[in-house]
């Protein structure tokens, strides 16, 4: 396995993310994991927040926050600058799972905003965490922390190289693994029933890679109606997490 890369953005320095939006900069300010190096607010959006006294806060009215984000980004009056999470294995994530558990499995979903949606939908239906390829998806940032609306914070997620090998892996600690496919001959619902279960679902368009399909134990598809030809994956994750919740 191997270990999270620091990625570059475009707004902060390198490997440093900027975060923005109310929800974003609170559950980051309450991650003991996450370090805060500086922050940049209204007096409204500071008074909002507990800053911690060791983070410098400089206070700037709205149009200079407007500068420090990307385009029209919803910073809501406060910014931050952060270190990027620390790495988190694979192994640690699936042996530390209780007796039933749900993992979330992405195959080459690059959408930030969409990777934000479902860690939000990970952590509302009390799945352990979410599993990537780590040249295949996004690094941390304001829009994916604001569109998990705090949820990168409390959500585990396993980069990893390989995601073949990681799907063995995932297998041999005792998960079934089921693969979201249109094309599958049967419903979700008929494919869950073992208590420890991987959902693995692929990016829009493509879908699943050959490769990925091969190392899942069923494939099923969501029952949904003629009148759509798909579900954007953040809402396939949000129904997928929901049946499997049920289970």
């Amino acid at each position: 396995m191997s270990r999270r890369k620091k990625s570059h953005q475009s707004h902060g320095k390198a490997s440093r993310p900027r975060l923005w939006g109310k929800h974003a900069v609170a559950a980051a300010l309450d991650n003991p994991e996450r370090k805060v190096l500086k922050a940049w607010a209204t007096r409204e959006g500071a008074a909002s927040m507990q800053f911690p006294a060791e983070v410098p806060v400089t206070l700037a009215d709205v149009a200079d926050l407007g500068r420090l984000v990307p385009h029209d980004a919803p910073h809501q009056g406060v910014v931050i600058e952060v270190e990027p999470l620390e790495d988190i294995w694979l192994d640690g994530l699936l042996y530390n799972a209780g007796e039933r558990a749900v993992v979330l499995v992405l195959d080459q979903v690059t959408d930030p905003h969409n990777v934000g949606a479902i860690l939000r939908s990970v952590a509302a239906f009390g799945a352990i965490g979410i599993v990537t390829q780590d040249r295949h998806s996004p690094p941390e940032s304001g829009a994916l922390a604001k569109a998990a609306s705090g949820a990168l914070e409390r959500v585990p997620w396993a980069r990893v190289v390989n995601l073949a090998r990681a799907l063995d892996e995932i297998g041999e600690a005792g998960f079934w693994r089921i693969g979201l496919a249109g094309d599958a001959a049967g419903d979700l619902k008929d494919a869950l029933g073992p208590p420890r279960v991987a959902l693995v679902l692929g990016a829009e368009g493509p879908g699943l890679r050959p490769n990925t399909r091969e190392h899942c134990d069923a494939l099923a598809r969501l029952p949904i109606t003629d009148a759509v030809e798909s579900l954007n994956v953040s809402n396939a994750a949000a129904v997928a997490l929901y049946a499997a919740s049920l289970g």
